[in-house]
């Protein structure tokens, strides 16, 4: 769940509510980061003809709906296959380009132009609105987002997905932060004509330090359909691990992270679906070697499948080296893949 196109027969889905960040890697780029865990919001005014402040809430901010399983999917190896050049250029300060080209040898080939724009409303000397993001490929398929802050709590965005010259999905989202709380609404492919439409509610709350609770809900309706699902969260945040559950009717989708060191980190995770019949377990780890300038991303599941992932990197150079390599022993499938990225 998460998602509003989750409801939605094909086209791909759009990303959920939550913001994601411009690409990395732009020189002098100013990323429109959320405000750190634990970071509350902006001073509360005066309240009575006393001048006192009102009060604050001592919790952490627990973050958006996205970030829960995030520190343990970071771990895992992104898969990989054929070659990919990656190319990363700067134009400004406030404005990016990519070009991304993929060569398979099992799925098509293809290319895809990305643009990253940030604006000069400045909220904090890490954070510049508004954020424009898009991204082309050589069908001439299109995503785009449109990211801005409207007030010092409230964060919307708009999201739109075109598959050649069809829009296929559109996304309207906003984001509230108050001091110990996140909710969050997204309204999806909202059609006033067919009565048709995908929402999702998010609300965390922070009840310790440690402890975030919240619940997801996503209703969607559809000519002669109607229906709605319920999710609840859990998440505990210790001195160097996260464990998190997100349990519904039918699905039920644990993680658990441990930063054992400063050079390894662990993960674990299990969805299950109960409905399908289908579960899997994921054990990914990822040790940072600094002074090689390397990262190694490793991965086994219960699906019998393994891969890994070593990153390097060539300074003073530019430049980022990736080797991947996948097999599923039970299926008896191999594939590696090679990248480059520069800038």
């Amino acid at each position: 769940m998460g998602n509003v196109a989750a409801a939605q027969p094909p086209p791909p889905m759009m990303s959920s509510p939550g913001f994601p960040m411009p690409p990395p890697g732009m020189p002098g780029l100013v990323a429109p980061q959320l405000p750190p865990h634990g970071a509350s919001g902006a001073t509360a005014g005066a309240a009575g003809s006393g001048g006192e402040a009102a009060p604050r809430s001592s919790l952490p901010n627990p973050g958006t709906y996205d970030e829960l399983h995030r520190k343990c999917k970071e771990v895992f190896p992104a898969q990989m296959e054929g070659v990919r050049l990656v190319i990363n250029k700067g134009l400004s300060n406030h404005f990016q380009v990519s070009h991304t080209v993929n060569l398979s040898t099992v799925g098509p080939s293809n290319y895809h132009f990305g643009t990253t724009y940030v604006g000069t409303k400045q909220i904090s000397p890490t954070e510049c609105f508004p954020v424009i993001i898009g991204d082309v490929d050589n069908t001439g398929s299109l995503n785009a987002q449109v990211i801005h802050q409207l007030t010092q709590r409230l964060r919307g965005k708009v999201a739109l997905q075109t598959q050649q010259s069809k829009f296929m999905t559109w996304q309207f989202d906003a984001e509230y932060r108050g001091e110990d709380y996140t909710a969050t609404v997204a309204l999806g492919n909202p059609d006033v004509i067919s009565e048709s439409m995908i929402m999702v509610a998010h609300y965390l709350q922070s009840v310790t330090e440690q402890l975030t609770l919240g619940g997801e809900l996503v209703y969607h309706r559809r000519p002669g359909e109607e229906g709605a699902v319920s999710t609840a969260v859990a998440r505990y945040t210790g001195s160097n691990w996260v464990a998190t559950l997100n349990a519904g009717l039918a699905n039920i989708h644990a993680s658990y992270y441990q930063k054992a060191n400063e050079q390894i980190q662990v993960g674990v995770e299990l969805e299950a679906n109960m409905r399908m019949e289908d579960t899997a377990c994921t054990f990914g780890y990822q040790i940072d070697l600094p002074k090689a300038n390397m990262v190694f991303r490793g991965t086994v599941d219960s699906n019998w499948t393994v891969g890994a992932v070593l990153e390097k990197k060539l300074p003073p150079l530019p430049l980022t080296l990736a080797l991947a390599a996948f097999i599923n022993h039970r299926k008896n499938k191999f594939q590696c893949g090679f990248g480059l990225t520069i800038g």
